[in-house]
């Protein structure tokens, strides 16, 4: 365990990763969404493709708890349920895809979905039909797929759920249950796969543990009010995440 401890706090751009998590926890906590939209772009600029994953995997499985009751209440459990059943069936699919990725292309990859799902989202287009079942397990199967292939799981979901005319908390609790279950599905996953690196894992707890606290004061911050607000603070923080993740800035 000792030598775990040491190789994971010798990787090269530490300190990044550190920042990163603590911004994505803030915004996390405040919008039930975004830290991997914030993580990954970083976080694939430093690591491996696999690694990237693996270490957003870890920080997550912590960081929301103290928030889950609370969106457990506000949220719709059943609905999430759906959504990760569908989630579950992809998956395998797209870490399969991962496999075959170069760790350039990868880090493109996400930038460029986040920069595509931020310039959807703030177009404000609004979904106003029903949300049957089989547009709930289609969505959680597509955010399940990225999950695999790029550890973004949100995209298709967030799209679901910001264009949806549903009131700002319910939105926020089910993005939090929703990346909640999908984190503990890929990390089943990536143990059954054989492929966790587990000094990566460590680190992404050891980080967690700050995220835990930050996610807190995110969601001390929240406002179902201030909706404008909320927005606006998750799309900021997004799009810079995105443009500091380009593989071009690193010559």
């Amino acid at each position: 365990m000792p030598e775990t401890l040491l190789a994971a706090f010798q990787i090269e751009g530490l300190i990044w990763l550190i920042a990163v998590v603590l911004v994505a926890g803030l915004v996390r906590g405040f919008s039930g969404f975004g830290s991997a939209l914030i993580i990954m772009p970083v976080a694939s600029s430093v690591l491996a493709p696999i690694e990237a994953i693996i270490f957003l995997t870890a920080v997550e499985l912590l960081g929301p708890l103290p928030n889950l009751p609370a969106a457990w209440r506000d949220g719709a459990p059943g609905e999430i349920g759906l959504m990760l059943f569908g989630a579950l069936l992809a998956l395998p699919l797209g870490l399969w895809c991962l496999t075959l990725l170069h760790p350039v292309l990868f880090g493109w990859l996400v930038s460029v979905v986040v920069l595509i799902l931020l310039a959807l989202v703030m177009a404000g287009w609004r979904y106003r039909g029903a949300l049957t079942r089989p547009l709930v397990m289609g969505t959680g199967g597509l955010g399940g797929f990225l999950t695999g292939f790029i550890g973004i799981p949100g995209p298709p979901v967030i799209m679901l759920y910001m264009a949806s005319t549903q009131a700002i908390s319910v939105i926020r609790a089910n993005f939090l249950l929703y990346l909640l279950g999908i984190d503990l599905l890929l990390f089943l996953l990536l143990i059954g796969a054989g492929v966790m690196a587990w000094p990566i894992f460590v680190l992404g707890l050891c980080v967690a543990l700050p995220y835990v606290v930050v996610n807190m004061i995110g969601a001390r911050l929240f406002n179902p009010e201030a909706a404008r607000l909320f927005r606006t603070v998750a799309y900021v923080v997004i799009a810079a995440s995105a443009i500091v993740g380009l593989p071009v800035w690193k010559g």
